[in-house]
């Protein structure tokens, strides 16, 4: 296994990174759930992996002072939330970078001396553990393998290598989820022992989700027909099939129970939430009348609301109403919540004309730069959004529950400005 960085510290326990957790830090994580990978030697599910020779045969280690490769903005490859949405990560033309969301800051950097094209990266929460793919002209590893990265002891722990190019990971605390164009895979963090194949329609995005919660693991991917969507639901070893739309599905959210799935279509106006449980639909909200590309999906931590992304250049947050009547899920609001989603002014004639007049818009909504694309999640601070642009831009924003109408914007910063003191 070759090494990023120098040998890790003969300190029986270093930890060169203070603003990563160790996996056994009880804190935020139940210790025994954690991966101990360290233990494990790599794995190579693929006999023929990629060969190609523009990659590099010897992985470069980095240089201590990377002052260089700072010296432009980097070329921004990959942006994605940890699994609380208190961080997130970038991968970048030369590497990759964590950040902070509330405060923002940035915590964490890897540079590398040449090439390092990064255009994966899945963190675990906040602890140590990374999984890293290349990408970019010049990867720093093919883009068919999975790399798992340990910061404690600055080095790669682990790989999982595969015929085709890696079109995402998801990380639990117990699981490893590879995605490829038309097959998923899932993998024992432990020992990364392969545990389930899945096979999909082609799935060029890499779309898939598991839930995040204490309980069992509910992974969400696409079906092998279009518009339907596929849950498997392992505690209790049944597989659900959702039609969920008529055309191809381009984005789907899990709550973090996984009781909940959101999904979108390749038309981008209407939203639809599901019960992963018993495949019922629960609610169908719209995102506007003419076709958009949904960029992301996210719920709040308590399933209440739903904020949605688009190539429209608005971010929409809709209240949900999940009420008790569907197996498995208790969600009534009280009296004192929020009030829902608005319909339109001419609902009360829905019998009459066309679907479109009853459909249920959003609270609040946030307006961007039409065209450019945003990731969304809700922030830990009551009643706040995050939004990630592929620009570098990060804002931070807050929504009236009762009034609803246009946010808020507390924060603004371009994450990927040299000059940008963090």
């Amino acid at each position: 296994m070759a090494t990023l960085s120098a040998s890790p510290s003969p300190n029986p326990n270093p930890n060169p990174n203070p603003n990563f957790r160790s996996p056994t830090d009880q804190t935020d994580h139940d210790p025994e759930s954690l991966p101990q990978m360290e233990l494990h030697p790599s794995s190579d599910q693929d006999p023929t992996p990629n060969s190609n020779r523009n990659f590099h045969a010897v992985l470069p280690t980095p240089p201590e002072a990377t002052a260089p490769a700072a010296a432009a903005a980097p070329s921004l490859l990959h942006i994605s939330f940890n699994q609380d949405h208190g961080c997130f990560a970038a991968g970048i033309d030369h590497g990759f970078r964590i950040y902070n969301c509330d405060p923002f800051r940035e915590i964490f950097r890897r540079d590398f001396d040449r090439g390092g094209g990064i255009g994966v990266v899945e963190m675990l929460f906040r602890c140590n553990i990374l999984a890293l793919v290349g990408g970019g002209p010049d990867p720093q590893y093919p883009p068919n393998k999975v790399m798992i990265w340990d910061d404690h002891q600055s080095r790669c722990i682990g790989e999982l290598s595969f015929r085709s190019e890696v079109r995402s990971v998801r990380l639990r605390r117990d699981r490893i989820v590879v995605v490829l164009e038309q097959k998923i895979f899932v993998y024992n963090f432990a020992d990364l022992k392969l545990l389930h194949q899945i096979e999909t329609i082609a799935n060029p995005k890499g779309l898939c989700a598991v839930s995040q919660g204490a309980g069992s693991l509910v992974l969400v991917c696409p079906g092998l027909q279009k518009g339907q969507v596929r849950v498997e639901h392992y505690a209790s070893k049944r597989t659900k099939f959702i039609m969920a739309h008529d055309s191809r599905i381009v984005c789907f959210a899990l709550s973090q129970d996984g009781q909940l799935l959101a999904t979108a279509s390749s038309k981008g106006t209407l939203v639809r939430i599901f019960n992963t449980v018993d495949g019922s639909l629960l609610q169908e909200v719209r995102r506007g009348a003419d076709r958009a590309e949904i960029y992301s999906l996210a719920f709040s931590s308590n399933a209440q609301w739903l904020a949605v992304s688009s190539d429209k250049g608005t971010v929409h947050v809709f209240s949900l109403k999940i009420n008790g009547g569907s197996p498995g899920i208790d969600r009534s609001q009280s009296a004192s919540d929020p009030v829902t989603s608005p319909h339109s002014s001419l609902s009360f004639i829905k019998g009459v004309l066309p679907k479109y007049f009853s459909s249920e818009w959003s609270v609040a909504q946030f307006r961007l730069v039409e065209g450019s694309q945003y990731i969304v999640a809700f922030g830990h601070q009551k009643n706040t959004v995050v939004i990630l642009g592929i620009d570098g831009s990060f804002y931070r924003c807050q929504f009236d529950p009762v009034n609803g109408g246009e946010m808020t914007q507390l924060e603004y910063h371009n994450f990927l400005k040299p000059e940008a003191a963090f």
